[in-house]
């Protein structure tokens, strides 16, 4: 029997459908890991490991001290 995707791998893949279908423009900033942990009602952790992988993607580019940006492609 399948599992479910881990939570931190849902919160990226909907990120990532926003950020392909273009709801998420270039240069728009993400809301914070607190913000999507409320928003997905996960952990802190869980939406850092989510933005982490997002990263590892190649899809978002954080900014110390001002945030994480959709990547221009």
């Amino acid at each position: 029997m399948p599992s479910a995707p881990a939570e931190y791998r849902r919160i990226a893949d909907a990120l990532t459908a926003k950020i392909k279908s273009g709801e998420l423009a270039p240069g728009t900033k993400l809301p914070s890991t607190t913000e999507l942990a409320e928003q997905f009602g996960v952990s802190v952790a869980t939406a850092y490991r989510a933005v982490s992988l997002l990263h590892d993607r190649e899809l978002v580019l954080g900014q110390p001290g001002r945030g994480v940006y959709v990547a221009e492609e």
